[in-house]
């Protein structure tokens, strides 16, 4: 229950408020930011040059993006990632692509930057068992349904989120 308490602290903060509630630090050619965060700020901050490189050469599968069409009213993401891990930079950019692609709406996803210890504020990391970063959490009514995290990998994650819409919405 402490979970989905949690989960409706941080959707509501990003849909409702749009407030941002973060830290930023420094760690040698490394910006972490760490709590919650958006996706317009790694795209507007020359930092993250990384956000743009790698969304470029994506092209989602259109299998995906019908899911994502047909289900994204009732879908929302909590994502954990670092913006100092180089998983989360190859693959946070390409999700968002997907989601363009799929035209999902932006204000359901709750995005949480981590330090590279995968802790934020409130504990919310550890609350949530992360483990691995990028970590896509699939919502529905606030509950999780479905998680993926990335590991060593970096193909099928797309897939795996599209398998888990599917099956419970």
């Amino acid at each position: 229950m402490k979970h989905i308490f949690l989960i409706a602290i941080i959707i509501g903060l990003g849909i409702l408020t749009r407030a941002q509630t973060y830290e930023v630090s420094i760690d040698g050619n490394n910006k972490i930011l760490k709590g919650l965060i958006s996706r317009d700020m790694l795209e507007g901050d020359t930092a993250f040059k990384w956000f743009h490189e790698n969304q470029s050469g994506y092209t989602p599968n259109t299998e995906e993006t019908s899911v994502l069409k047909a289900k994204g009213p009732q879908v929302q993401f909590l994502v954990f990632g670092g913006t100092w891990c180089d998983k989360t930079q190859y693959i946070l950019p390409k999700f968002f692509s997907l989601l363009d692609a799929g035209s999902f709406p932006r204000e359901q996803v709750a995005l949480v930057g981590v330090d590279r210890h995968k802790k934020t504020a409130n504990h919310l990391s550890e609350q949530m068992h992360i483990t691995s970063l990028p970590t896509f959490i699939v919502l529905k009514n606030g509950q999780e349904v479905g998680r993926v995290t990335v590991n060593d990998r970096k193909d099928g994650w797309d897939k795996e989120i599209s398998d888990i819409i599917a099956a419970n919405f």
